[in-house]
C-alpha cells in the first residue's frame, strides 16, 4: 500500500484524460446477432417458400373446406385453401390460398378460378371424380402480363379454357332461340366449337352470342361465311310443302349453330371477334347478296288466307322477290278496306336487254334507271301480279308474276311510296265472285211463295185424281158392257169387209173389168190430146179427109 505523500512538501501530480479506444464491438452481442439474422433468414426462406397469397370472391362456400381444399392447374396441385370467411357486404364469400411459389406467374388478372364438383348439364355429367377425392378449386391462366392477388370466383366452369387453339366470333340475332352456354357450333354437320356466352343488346332489341370455333375450323371463317340457326327440329311450312332439317340428335336437345361459306363468295380471312349476323334458317342465311331491292305494294281483290311474310314472287317459277308484310288500310275517298300486300323485287335478277341487243347494264344507264325502264316495259307488256295457291295441303299462297296478253292497259304508280303494282284476280276469284252472284239472286227468289202455291197446287192434284178415280169406277160399271158390245159389232163388220174384198169375191172380179176400161179410155183420151196438141185447126175443120 502506497504511503499518502505529505502535500506540504511535495506537488500533486494532475489527471490527464485517456485516449479513447478504437471502435471494438463487445464479443458478448455476437452471438445474439447471429441468431436474429438466422431467424431472419429462416423466415424469409419459409415466406418464399409458401409462395403467395391470392383472394378468391365467390357466391357461396360450397364443398369448400380450410387447409383441405387444394388448388389444381391440369389436375396438378399448385394451392390450398387457408381462409374462408364473409365478405363484409355479407353477398359473397372470400377464399384466401396460398400459390406455391413456382406458380406465382400464374396469377395475372385474367386468370380464372371455379370450383370442381359434380355437376349435371345438357352437355353431359362432369365432375363425377369429386365424388371420392372432394371438390377442388381449377385454374385457367390467364395471357395477360398484369399481375393481381384478387379474383373473382367463376359459378360454372368455362367453356373454353386459354390454352385451346381457336378464335372466338361474334353473332348478332334478334333472339337467343334454343341456344345456351355450351350449345355446339356445327360445319358441315362437323362438331366445330361451342357458345361461350350470351348478352342482351342495349334496349333489348336482339342478343349477342359469343362462339369459340376450334382450330383448324377457324381457318373456314371468311368474309363471306354465313351463321343460322341449327337448334332443335327446324320445320318450316311454305308454298313449297313441308321442310324438315337437323343437324345432329345433339342440336335437336340443346340447340347449336352451323356456319358455311355463301358460294362464290370471296374468299378473305377474318381476325377473331370479327361480326356476324345469325340467320334464323338455312335458306335465309344461304340468299345470294342482293345489290339492288325495289319496294312495291299490290292490293289484291280476293282472300288474302294462306299469304305471309316470307312468302315467295315469282317470275315463271323463278324466284325474285319475297313478300315483306300483309296488312290492312282504309281508303277514306272510297270508304272501303284495302288490304296491301308490300314486296321486295330484285330487278337484278331479272335480264334486261334493248331492242337492238344490247344489254342494259348499270354502268350505261345507272340501277335505277334500269330496273324502273326494265319494270314499265314488261307492265306495258301486260306483266301483273297475281296471288295463286302454291300447295293445296297447306294452303300457303304465293305472288306469281306472269304477262297476261288481255289485261287492260295499266301503269306503275311510282308517286307512291312504296310504288303501286299492278294486278289481276285469279280464275278462282272469279269462280267465286260468280257463285257469290248466282247465290244473291237465288236469296232473291221467293221460295216461301213458291211452296205455298205448290202445296196448293198439289192438293188440287189429289182431288183430280180424286174424281178420275170415281169416273173409272164409273165407267167399269156401266158403260164397260156397251163398250163390249160394240167390239163385237164392229169385228163382225171387219169380217164382212174381208169378204168383200177377197181375190175370188165378185166385187173383185167386176172392178177389175172396170179398171181395165177406164185405162183404155185414158189411152184413147191421151190419143186425142196428142193429135189436138198436132193439129188444133181439126177443132174448126174437121179431121182431114171428112167431108164439113
Amino acid at each position: 500500500m502506497t504511503e499518502p505523500v505529505n502535500p506540504g512538501t511535495e506537488e500533486l501530480p494532475t489527471a490527464e484524460a485517456a485516449p479513447a479506444r478504437g471502435g471494438r464491438f463487445p464479443l458478448i452481442w455476437v452471438l445474439p446477432v447471429v441468431v436474429v439474422l438466422a431467424g431472419a433468414f429462416v423466415l424469409i426462406h419459409e415466406k418464399l417458400a409458401q409462395g403467395s397469397s391470392i383472394e378468391i370472391r365467390f357466391h357461396n362456400a360450397e364443398d369448400l373446406e380450410t387447409n383441405k381444399t387444394k388448388i389444381r392447374y391440369k389436375d396438378v396441385e399448385i394451392g390450398e385453401v387457408t381462409d374462408i370467411h364473409v365478405a363484409k357486404d355479407r353477398k359473397e364469400v372470400i377464399v384466401t390460398a396460398m400459390i406455391h411459389r413456382d406458380a406465382g406467374d400464374y396469377l395475372v388478372d385474367d386468370t380464372r378460378f371455379w370450383v370442381v364438383r359434380p355437376r349435371v348439364s345438357a352437355a353431359g355429367i362432369t365432375g363425377l371424380g369429386t365424388l371420392v377425392s372432394g371438390a377442388y378449386i381449377s385454374v385457367d391462366v390467364g395471357k395477360s402480363v398484369t399481375e393481381s392477388n384478387h379474383f373473382f370466383g367463376l359459378e360454372v366452369p368455362p367453356i373454353v379454357t386459354a390454352d385451346l387453339p381457336g378464335r372466338e366470333f361474334v353473332l348478332h340475332a334478334e333472339d337467343l332461340g334454343s341456344l345456351s352456354i355450351g350449345s355446339l357450333v356445327f360445319y358441315r354437320h362437323i362438331e366445330a366449337g361451342q357458345v361461350v356466352a350470351y348478352t342482351l343488346d342495349p334496349g333489348g332489341n336482339g342478343v349477342t352470342i359469343k362462339i369459340f370455333v376450334n382450330s383448324p375450323f377457324d381457318a373456314f371463317v371468311t368474309a363471306g361465311t354465313r351463321f343460322w340457326q341449327a337448334s332443335g327440329i327446324d320445320m318450316s311450312l311454305s308454298s313449297d310443302g313441308v321442310k324438315l332439317r337437323t343437324e345432329s340428335l345433339t342440336s335437336i336437345l340443346q340447340g347449336g349453330v352451323t356456319f358455311r361459306a355463301l358460294p362464290g363468295s370471296a374468299v378473305t380471312p377474318v381476325a377473331g371477334d370479327t361480326s356476324f349476323a345469325l340467320y334464323s334458317d338455312e335458306d335465309r342465311a344461304m340468299r345470294p347478296i342482293e345489290t339492288e331491292v325495289r319496294a312495291f305494294v299490290m292490293y289484291f281483290r280476293g282472300s288474302l288466307r294462306g299469304l305471309s311474310a316470307g312468302a315467295p314472287v315469282e317470275l315463271h317459277g323463278i324466284a325474285v322477290g319475297e313478300v315483306t308484310s300483309v296488312d290492312v288500310e282504309y281508303d277514306p275517298d272510297a270508304a272501303a278496306l284495302r288490304f296491301p300486300v308490300v314486296v321486295d323485287v330484285y330487278p337484278q335478277r331479272i335480264r334486261g336487254r334493248k331492242a337492238h341487243g344490247t344489254r342494259l347494264t348499270a354502268a350505261a344507264e345507272g340501277p335505277e334507271t334500269v330496273s324502273r325502264v326494265l319494270i314499265d316495259s314488261l307492265v306495258a307488256h301486260g306483266l301483273r301480279a297475281e296471288l295463286r295457291s302454291g300447295n293445296l295441303l297447306t294452303g300457303q299462297k304465293y305472288v306469281d308474276l306472269d304477262v297476261h296478253g288481255d289485261a287492260p292497259a295499266e301503269t306503275v304508280w311510282w308517286k307512291e311510296q312504296p310504288a303501286v303494282f299492278p294486278t289481276v284476280s285469279n280464275g278462282l276469284d272469279e269462280i267465286q265472285d260468280s257463285v257469290g252472284g248466282i247465290a244473291r239472286k237465288l236469296n232473291k227468289v221467293p221460295f216461301d211463295k213458291i211452296s205455298f202455291r205448290l202445296l196448293s197446287t198439289m192438293e188440287a192434284l189429289e182431288q183430280t185424281l180424286k174424281s178420275t178415280d170415281l169416273l173409272m169406277r164409273h165407267v167399269d160399271g156401266s158403260l164397260a158392257p156397251q163398250i163390249q158390245a160394240t167390239l163385237v159389232e164392229a169385228q163382225g163388220a171387219l169380217k164382212n169387209a174381208k169378204d168383200v174384198l177377197a181375190q175370188d169375191a165378185p166385187l173383185q172380179s167386176d172392178l177389175g173389168a172396170t179398171l181395165l176400161q177406164l185405162s183404155r179410155a185414158a189411152k184413147s183420151v191421151t190419143a186425142l190430146v196428142e193429135y189436138l196438141e198436132r193439129h188444133p185447126e181439126s177443132l174448126l175443120r174437121g179431121k182431114p179427109g171428112d167431108s164439113p
